[in-house]
């Protein structure tokens, strides 16, 4: 009796001791954090930078992240966000993934047959893929696995974006090894859908539309919003009139 005495007094004795430390020691949450949590569409996807929305949330209440930082919110989203942390609302351009590649079946040149497993990142292991074009989409994929959003897919051995779909949330562009899917306005017309950095000839050799340099859209442009760099043309998409002149005069029709 004496022993079972002594053993429920100890047990009472740390019960209240740890409801003390519980109290004393708690971790104070920030009510922001749920607030933002319930703003944000909860895909979870690391657009953001960030491993999930709860994440994100803490790291705008704390000040690491900006309040439009998530990239799958839509415009209300972020001033909801916006309003929580006390902050005017910011407008932010929407962009749309972009694969920058129309090296499709009998288009782009082949140096081997691939019959590994449809992965690009295991493809690109060999002497940089399937593809002669070292710029070229290998098409096996990969982007498509790490979309939440069902906005990429293959088609003739080329991903294509369904820009209804896209929140530009960027884990495509983070995927792709050799580094073709870029984020662009989501208005833009004129896309050269190119990423070669060839010279002509070899580009020529690759593919039978890749971008070659030749400058004629560049002379062509009204307003200068064309330029070649590396030996691909860029489009300012600030400068951009959408006349379409440069696509008319493409002599590869490598320009959307």
């Amino acid at each position: 009796m004496i022993a079972l005495a002594i053993l429920g007094g100890l047990g009472l004795l740390f019960g209240a001791l740890l409801g003390v430390a519980s109290i004393a020691f708690r971790v104070r949450e920030d009510e922001r954090v749920e607030q933002i949590i319930a703003c944000l569409p909860g895909a979870n996807c690391g657009g953001c930078g960030y491993a999930g929305c709860a994440n994100f949330a803490q790291a705008v209440v704390d000040g690491a992240a900006a309040v439009g930082g998530c990239p799958v919110s839509n415009a209300a989203q972020k001033a909801q966000i916006a309003e929580v942390m006390g902050q005017a609302a910011q407008e932010s351009e929407k962009l749309c993934a972009t694969v920058l590649c129309s090296g499709a079946y009998g288009v782009a040149e082949e140096k081997y047959k691939y019959y590994g497993i449809d992965d690009c990142n295991a493809a690109a292991r060999l002497g940089g893929g399937q593809k002669q074009c070292e710029y070229a989409c290998l098409g096996l994929g990969t982007c498509v696995k790490v979309c939440k959003f069902d906005a990429i897919h293959v088609k003739d051995g080329v991903a294509k974006v369904d820009r209804d779909k896209c929140t530009a949330c960027g884990m495509c562009v983070k995927a792709c090894p050799k580094h073709v899917i870029e984020l662009v306005p989501a208005d833009a017309q004129r896309i050269v859908m190119c990423k070669s950095q060839e010279k002509g000839p070899a580009v020529t050799k690759a593919c039978r539309v890749g971008c070659i340099g030749c400058r004629l859209c560049v002379k062509a442009c009204p307003v200068d919003a064309i330029q070649v760099e590396h030996n691909l043309a860029k489009i300012d998409y600030k400068k951009c009139i959408d006349c379409g002149m440069c696509k008319e005069k493409c002599p590869r029709g490598i320009i959307a």
